[in-house]
């Protein structure tokens, strides 16, 4: 059994690491620089831009996979935290809804702040934003009760830009960088994704989680080829054995063992044969010979068409720290 809280706590500890909260389409990440200046925690990093707190319930399942990340030799690597369905379900609200004063906020400062829930109905994630600004508050106590998308507060959000606020069964996510404006792009470090096309989907059929469970954060470790804002650099064949150990604690045994296979024979020369066709082993199969090119040079080209995966396999949400 993996000590999930221990393992929490390593992982948030680590600079690199970075972090996201709630499912496609309404997600929080959290994310710091090494040299940022940072509170911290057993269980919580409060930064300038934001803070994460984690602090999952014993039977939380930690499961460590590698999805490929479009085309190229990108691949995500990461450790989902997974509960029962019943055990990670959230209010689900699915009209704006004040909340009162966010008396667990992370920064005493905020405590007397109001917490308002946008009424996305996430099952997992009570996605809210925080504000002290009176005008906003009147604004979304005026549309109390209804669903965001059929109001006018959207624009507002935007415009005044106040905290964001995730919370889920294991942990809560705050972001306090500016919203970017319409078609700007999210700052670096700590945001928020809000994609009501992909609200309701599910993990891609890569992503190896539990029967009954449902994935409700994820961290990422450091990754050989990428730091944890997805900007790639030198690769590092010490990050890549830190993960795989991790597969071994924490992953799929069946996937660990194939990707061990796949190295072994491109390395003694031999042809591809009987590989599995399920989407979570041709997406280990793929990441091995992503990570093959990186430690020993070329694909062989009868492995070549093995590296790659069809759109509708690949991750509808991304990962901060695909590389």
């Amino acid at each position: 059994m993996v000590d999930a809280q221990g393992l929490g706590r390593e992982l948030l500890g680590d600079p690199a690491t970075g972090w996201s909260m709630g499912p496609p389409g309404a997600i929080a990440e959290f994310a710091r620089d090494p040299d940022e200046p940072a509170e911290t925690g057993a269980t919580s990093v409060v930064t300038p831009r934001g803070g994460i707190l984690l602090d999952p319930p014993p039977d939380v399942v930690p499961v460590a996979y590698e999805t490929p990340a479009g085309g190229g030799l990108h691949w995500t690597q990461a450790v989902a935290l997974c509960l029962p369905h019943e055990r990670a379900r959230r209010a689900a609200r699915t009209s704006i809804t004040l909340l009162g004063p966010d008396v667990d906020a992370l920064r005493p400062g905020d405590r007397g702040a109001v917490l308002v829930d946008l009424g996305l109905g996430t099952p997992t994630v009570d996605a809210c934003v925080r504000t002290e600004d009176r005008e906003l508050l009147a604004l979304l106590a005026a549309h109390a009760g209804r669903p965001l998308f059929a109001t006018p507060v959207g624009a507002e959000l935007v415009a005044r830009s106040p905290d964001r606020v995730f919370l889920t069964a294991v942990g809560r996510v705050e972001v306090h960088a500016p919203i970017p404006p319409p078609g700007g792009r999210s700052p670096l470090g700590p945001h928020t994704h809000l994609l009501p096309h992909l609200l309701g989907r599910g993990p891609a059929p890569t992503v190896p989680i539990p029967g009954g469970h449902v994935a409700v954060a994820h961290a990422y470790p450091a990754h050989p080829a990428a730091d944890h804002l997805g900007r790639p650099h030198a690769f590092e064949a010490d990050r890549l054995a830190r993960f795989d150990a991790l597969l071994g604690l924490a992953g799929d045994p069946r996937l660990a063992a194939l990707k061990d296979t796949v190295r072994t024979a491109v390395r003694a020369g031999r042809e591809p044969l009987d590989l599995p066709e399920d989407p979570a082993a041709r997406a280990a199969v793929a990441v091995a010979l992503r990570q093959l090119a990186h430690t020993d040079g070329p694909t062989p080209p009868a492995w070549t068409r093995y590296r790659d995966l069809p759109a509708d396999l690949l991750d509808p949400a991304g990962d901060p720290n695909a590389g």
